[in-house]
């Protein structure tokens, strides 16, 4: 067997096709396709030729995951948290030389596939889990058995399955089961707000257990000291560079050699959207708008603040937000109007936000038309949205 799949697009021969049920059609419809493919074995919950049945297939999926797991010899780290997870988990792969599943795939079915393929030789491996259901990161803690774990970050995301910050907080701080754990600064309050803070180690620009300072957010880098060493990575804000410092921090707790840590994270790249830095034109766009709960949202805008010159700033809705979604979006925007900024806001509540300071924009279309009238070569056009917003587009219409 070659590889491991589940969509059925995808199969190529010689691999499992594992069916699993989608929120639309089961993933058992798409057998006789995956087979015309190529897939040798199916992981089902119905019988069939080369079949392995099970009552099932996503627990099996799983089942599988974890022996896929127990056969690789190196360490674990696992990330987790609210907000900045894939920046965290790229900063910690690229510093310490460790693969790492590509972009957000952080959940069971790609956590598998990336066990799967995961080099035995390997001096250890980071993973990202991404949760979105009650009871999903006792899940993937079983499957994935880090070693140690990083929680980025707490705050209101996937509502409509936690009900309430306190919900995320239960879920998130499952991470916090293994062996050993680091919580940033900004997770330890939240923790200590609902009595979930055991005394981990923290990382943080404040008074930390591996403490960064002089922190200099510049408008296309950041730079920082930890330690003896005088570290820099290739991208402007504060997730970025707590994800290096995460990485230090890890590296030794981990007995690695921290000058090779630092000299790697100089070179740190990023999945697009986060932290993005595009020049059309002569203005300068930061595309930050591959996800966004109130939690990224303000640390942008506190990040965009601080910055010299004109600028600007679109923000789309925040999704999965539930019955919370109108007040956290104009938490938001009071924030923005605090920060003396005032955003194009975009979606449901644009107009409610608008009205405490900014404007209102109905489409996207309108929102470039409104760009354009406005924004010079020189200017700086900050994007923060969910990702199913596609406030990227901007880009992509930008000089068309």
């Amino acid at each position: 067997m070659r590889d491991l799949h589940w969509d059925s697009r995808e199969v190529t021969p010689l691999s499992l096709f594992v069916a699993l049920p989608g929120t639309r059609t089961h993933g058992r419809t798409f057998i006789p396709e995956a087979r015309a493919k190529g897939a040798n074995l199916v992981l089902a919950d119905v019988p069939g030729e080369a079949t392995v049945e099970v009552e099932d297939p996503g627990q099996g999926l799983v089942r599988l995951g974890k022996a896929l797991r127990r056969l690789f010899p190196g360490v674990v780290v696992a990330v987790g948290g609210s907000s900045g997870k894939t920046t965290t988990k790229e900063a910690l792969a690229q510093g310490l030389g460790f693969p790492a599943p590509f972009g957000n795939q952080n959940t069971a079915p790609p956590l598998t596939r990336f066990f799967f393929h995961l080099d035995p030789r390997a001096e250890g491996a980071v993973v990202e889990l991404g949760v979105d259901r009650v009871g999903e990161m006792a899940e993937l803690m079983a499957l994935s058995e880090p070693a140690l774990s990083v929680l980025t970050a707490l705050g209101e995301e996937h509502l409509q399955a936690f009900g309430s910050l306190r919900g995320v907080v239960e879920e998130e701080a499952k991470l916090l089961d293994a062996p050993q754990a680091l919580v940033s600064l900004r997770a330890k309050e939240v923790l200590l707000a609902f009595g979930r803070y055991k005394g981990e180690p923290t990382y943080g620009f404040g008074e930390a257990t591996f403490q960064g300072r002089e922190l200099e957010l510049l408008p296309e880098r950041t730079r920082f000291r930890y330690r003896h060493l005088r570290v820099e990575v290739p991208y402007p804000g504060l997730g970025p560079a707590l994800g290096a410092l995460a990485a230090l921090a890890v590296a030794e707790l981990l007995g690695k050699d921290l000058e090779g840590v630092a000299e790697r994270l100089a070179g740190l790249r990023l999945p697009p959207g986060r932290m993005e830095r595009r020049v059309l034109g002569g203005v300068v766009f930061l595309n930050d708008a591959y996800n966004a709960n109130p939690l990224s949202v303000k640390a942008g805008l506190a990040w965009l603040a601080a910055q010299p010159g004109r600028k600007w700033v679109v923000l789309g809705e925040m999704r999965e937000l539930g019955a919370l979604a109108e007040p956290l979006h104009l938490e938001v925007a009071e924030e923005a109007a605090r920060l003396g900024l005032r955003p194009l806001y975009l979606g449901p509540y644009a107009k409610a936000q608008a009205a405490l300071g900014g404007e209102a924009a109905e489409t996207l279309e309108e929102a470039m038309a409104w760009l354009k009238a406005r924004v010079a070569p020189g200017d700086l056009v900050y994007l923060k949205a969910s990702r199913a917003v596609g406030l990227e587009r901007i880009l992509e219409l930008w000089d068309a």
